[in-house]
């Protein structure tokens, strides 16, 4: 086992290519994405919206932890312009040969 940061991701599904693009060019080049989320945050609910437009997509990644800073200076900048969220939490990954990206 060896630690990694968990990044997940909620924002706006019309900004998906710019946050891929964004975790890329951070040296996170794998990813899950789970589309037309909906629930409640501080903006209120997302489940009565009618444009696909604006569906949430949930974005899950994992990286190095030295990759963590490269991260959070291309991924900032988006949600604040753009709007969503993002958390990043310390866990462990069990596969037994790391992988070289």
């Amino acid at each position: 086992m060896h630690p990694v940061k968990k990044i997940e991701i909620i924002a706006n599904s019309f900004e998906l290519g710019k946050i891929l693009d964004a975790l890329d060019k951070s040296g996170v080049h794998g990813h899950a994405v789970i589309r037309n989320v909906a629930g409640k945050g501080l903006r209120g609910t997302t489940e009565d919206l009618d444009h696909t437009m604006l569906d949430n997509v949930y974005i899950i990644a994992f990286c190095a932890p030295d990759l963590l800073k490269p991260v959070v200076e291309n991924i900032r900048p988006l949600l604040n312009k753009f709007g969503g969220t993002c958390y990043v939490t310390d866990t462990q990954e069990i596969r037994s040969v790391r992988c070289v990206s």
